[in-house]
C-alpha cells in the first residue's frame, strides 16, 4: 500500500513502514527512545517491532495494563514520572505500540511532558488504524466521561502493520468496524454497501478496506484539523454512544461495551433523529438498524437507563452555548452538522433501537 501523505506527518504501512521508521529514527537522531505498551501488546506486537528497528538509540518499555479504564490522568501522572526518572528530555521520543487507549493516551503524554516531546504510533487494533491514531486527538478520560482532556497534536509518523490484526479478538476486529461503517454513511454511499459483505473479503480486500478508511478520515481532518466545521461529521453516532459508554463504564452490574459497540447504537439512535429531523430515508433507517444489529446485536438498555444517559449529554465536546449538537444524515455520504433535538425525540430514538 503506497504511503499517505498530510500536511504533518506520513502514514506508511506494513514492511515499508519500518523501513521509514528506521530512516526517520537515523535522520532524527533521538536522545532516547520510549515505547509505550499494554501487557497485551508488549508481549505480542513489541518484539516484533523491536526486531524490525534497526538503531543504536538507548531504549526503554512503559508498561501499562490494558483498558480504558487506565486512560486517566493518574496513569499520566505515572507515566510522566518514569519518563522523568529515566532521564527523557525534548529530543526524546514515545513510541506508541497499541490500541486506541494506548495512542490517545500516549500522544497526550508527550505532547505534555516538557511542554511537548515528539511521538510515533505504531497502532495494533483496527479502531487505532482506521481512527485513533489518525488526525492528532489525544487525550484521555476525566472519571467515566469519554476524552474531556486533551490536545490535538500530530505525530511525526505512523507505521500501519495489518499483521497485528491476526492477534485481534473478534470482538476488537467488530469494535474497529464501527468506525469504518461510519466513514460509509457519512462520506461514501458505494464504501458503506461494500463493507456489508465483508464475509466473502479475502485479507487482501480487507486492506484495502482499511485503507480506504484512512483515506477518508485524512481527507476530511486536512480540511478542518480543529473541528470547526466538517471534521465534526467523524462524530456521526459518537454523541450518544459516548454517553452509552461512560454510562456502562460507570456502573459495574453492565458489562462493559466496547467502544464500536456503543457507537454502533449511537448510529441507530442518530439515523433515527435524521428521519425525524432531516427527512432521511425510513426504508434507508431500517436498513442501517438491521445491519448494526446483525454485526453487534442487541444491547439491553432499560428505560430507567434513559434519563441518566442522556444527562451525559450535556459533557459532549461538540456542545456550545448550552446546546447539545448531533451530526445527523440528510442522505448517506451527505452529514450535517450542529443539529439540535429535543429530549423526546431522544426517548423515541431509544425506543426504535429497542
Amino acid at each position: 500500500m503506497t504511503s499517505i501523505s498530510t500536511q504533518d506527518y506520513t502514514i506508511h504501512f506494513n514492511k515499508t513502514g519500518y523501513k521509514a521508521l528506521n530512516e526517520h529514527l537515523k535522520a532524527t537522531n533521538y536522545s532516547k527512545v520510549f515505547i509505550l505498551a499494554d501487557e497485551n501488546t508488549n508481549t505480542d506486537c513489541v518484539p516484533f517491532v523491536l526486531a524490525n528497528i534497526d538503531t543504536d538509540i538507548e531504549y526503554d518499555i512503559l508498561e501499562i495494563e490494558p483498558g480504558e479504564e487506565q486512560k486517566n490522568l493518574d496513569i499520566c501522572l505515572g507515566l510522566w514520572e518514569a519518563l522523568s526518572e529515566y532521564g527523557a528530555d525534548r529530543k526524546s521520543v514515545i513510541i506508541n505500540i497499541g490500541g486506541g487507549v494506548i495512542t490517545d493516551l500516549g500522544g497526550f503524554v508527550a505532547s505534555t511532558y516538557k511542554r511537548g516531546i515528539p511521538f510515533i504510533n505504531i497502532p495494533t487494533s483496527l479502531l487505532a488504524m482506521v481512527d485513533a491514531s489518525i488526525g492528532g486527538k489525544t487525550g484521555v478520560d476525566l472519571g467515566h466521561l469519554k476524552n474531556q482532556i486533551g490536545v490535538i497534536n500530530t505525530p511525526e509518523l505512523i507505521v500501519v502493520d495489518t499483521s497485528f490484526l491476526a492477534t485481534l479478538p473478534q470482538l476488537e476486529m467488530r469494535s474497529g468496524l464501527a468506525e469504518m461503517l461510519k466513514h460509509g454513511l457519512i462520506f461514501d454511499e458505494d464504501y458503506w454497501h461494500r463493507l456489508q459483505n465483508l464475509s466473502a473479503s479475502t485479507i487482501a480486500d480487507l486492506d484495502g478496506l482499511i485503507y480506504e478508511s484512512i483515506i477518508i478520515k485524512k481527507d476530511i481532518v486536512a480540511q478542518d484539523p480543529t473541528e470547526q466545521g466538517i471534521r465534526k461529521t467523524l462524530n456521526y453516532g459518537h454523541t450518544i454512544g459516548h454517553a452509552i459508554e461512560s454510562y456502562f463504564l460507570e456502573h459495574s452490574e453492565y458489562k462493559r461495551l466496547l467502544h464500536g459497540e456503543a457507537i454502533a447504537i449511537g448510529m441507530i439512535m442518530e439515523t433515527y433523529l435524521s428521519m425525524k429531523y432531516l427527512d432521511f430515508s425510513e426504508k434507508e433507517g431500517e436498513k442501517i438498524k438491521s445491519v448494526f444489529k446483525s454485526i453487534y446485536g442487541h444491547v439491553n438498555i432499560l428505560g430507567s437507563d434513559y434519563a441518566p444517559i442522556i444527562e451525559l449529554l450535556k459533557y459532549d465536546k461538540k456542545n456550545e452555548h448550552g446546546n447539545i449538537n448531533f451530526v445527523l444524515l440528510e442522505a448517506i455520504g451527505q452529514p450535517k452538522v450542529n443539529c439540535i433535538v429535543e429530549n423526546d425525540s431522544i426517548l423515541e430514538a431509544f425506543a426504535f433501537y429497542n
